[in-house]
């Protein structure tokens, strides 16, 4: 079967979209498919990738002020595609490329929409409550309509779809890499470099961007600081956010690490923090944290988010939207002895092997 994904807002470098599309499309690849990703980029090319996907690289525009991401417009991706005769199409991106659902309908083409985010909280941001989600429910009811399957990756993300009573809608959970993150990776020369052995090491993984609420992370240390409470924050990731981060964690202990190039850099941070926070609210999976409980590291994330469900009070927890509310839960995870919390926080995260999530998204290409 040859599958082709799309993907517009495909990070150059990382990024939970990037990595969820590449460990599907190697999977089918391992699974003897023939597989074709279309993204955008600086300069046309193609590329074939260690995992046996041939990467299809269609020139585009940077978008202003979003930290490099490019949009290819509809109209080159469907020249590309035009050639490629798929027999099942995977799109993720419900915004620019959504029209690729009646494309393929009108071939005889399996399409599959992946559900990355809640578009009712994306609208959320720019407009009343109730606009966002009548305009939501709208561009939802028309997705489920023009494709075959709409995958969520969690009830959290389904939730919107549920509401227009879509029908089509698969859960498929996304996965982790349980050899890459392994609390075997626990390096003592990173604790010691910002702690001096009492002080707790929390972790903030991801793009420094407004939806990922890093100021929450920040206004939680500053109020641990303020009571006493010996910790010590840094914050890996990159982005538009970075520079009034920054300002607002003036005189506190943080460190910006900037964008980790290796695999093994977050691996070994996360495995060495006693605590990964994940503040952003709309997150409908959110694999830093499962990242973060794979290298056996408590996650608390926002009671808002998709990450309530993935944790409970044996590996982390779901705080209050607020600086307070994460100081508080802060206190209640720390408060676990640290064998405990490792132990719980590696076994949620080994219900979430990569494998099962590509074999439930190779069901839903072949229509079962």
């Amino acid at each position: 079967m040859r599958i082709v994904q799309l993907a517009n807002f495909y990070g150059g470098r990382s990024g939970g979209l990037r990595t969820a599309v590449d460990r599907w499309g190697a999977g089918y690849a391992g699974a003897g498919h023939d597989v074709v990703l279309i993204v955008p980029g600086a300069d046309p090319g193609e590329e074939t990738l260690n995992s046996g996907v041939t990467r299809i690289t269609v020139a585009a525009p940077r978008i202003p002020a979003s930290g490099g991401y490019r949009l290819a417009s509809a109209r080159r991706v469907a020249d590309v595609l035009a050639h490629l005769r798929p027999d099942a199409l995977e799109v993720s991106d419900r915004l620019t490329l959504r029209g690729f659902g009646r494309w393929a309908r009108r071939r005889d083409i399996h399409s599959t929409m992946v559900s990355h985010e809640r578009l009712d909280r994306l609208l959320g941001q720019v407009m009343p409550g109730r606009s966002a989600r009548a305009l939501a429910d709208r561009a939802n009811a028309a997705t489920a309509r023009d494709y075959d399957t709409v995958v969520c990756t969690t009830d959290f993300a389904a939730a919107e779809f549920d509401r227009v009573r879509a029908t089509n809608v698969v859960r498929a959970p996304l996965g982790v890499d349980l050899d890459v993150f392994d609390p075997r990776h626990l390096d003592p020369n990173l604790g010691a470099r910002w702690s001096d052995g009492t002080s707790a090491l929390i972790a903030h993984c991801g793009r420094l961007s407004v939806e990922k609420r890093a100021d929450r992370s920040i206004a939680a240390l500053g109020r641990l600081h303020r009571s006493g409470t010996p910790a010590h924050l840094v914050i890996a990731g990159d982005g538009p956010m970075r520079a009034p981060l920054q300002h607002l964690a003036r005189g506190l202990p943080v460190t910006f690490l900037g964008h980790l190039s290796e695999r093994s850099q977050v691996a070994a941070l996360l495995a060495s923090a006693d605590i990964s926070l994940s503040p952003g609210p709309h997150e409908t999976f959110c694999l830093s944290a499962l990242e973060s409980l794979a290298a056996g590291t408590p996650v608390i994330g926002s009671q808002s988010s998709a990450v309530a469900t993935l944790v409970d009070d044996t590996c982390g927890a779901a705080a209050e939207d607020s600086g307070p509310g994460f100081a508080s839960a802060i206190r209640q995870v720390l408060s676990l002895p640290r064998v405990d919390r490792e132990r719980a926080a590696r076994h949620r995260a080994t219900q979430y092997p990569w494998p099962d999530s590509v074999a439930r998204m190779l069901g839903v290409h072949a229509g079962c």
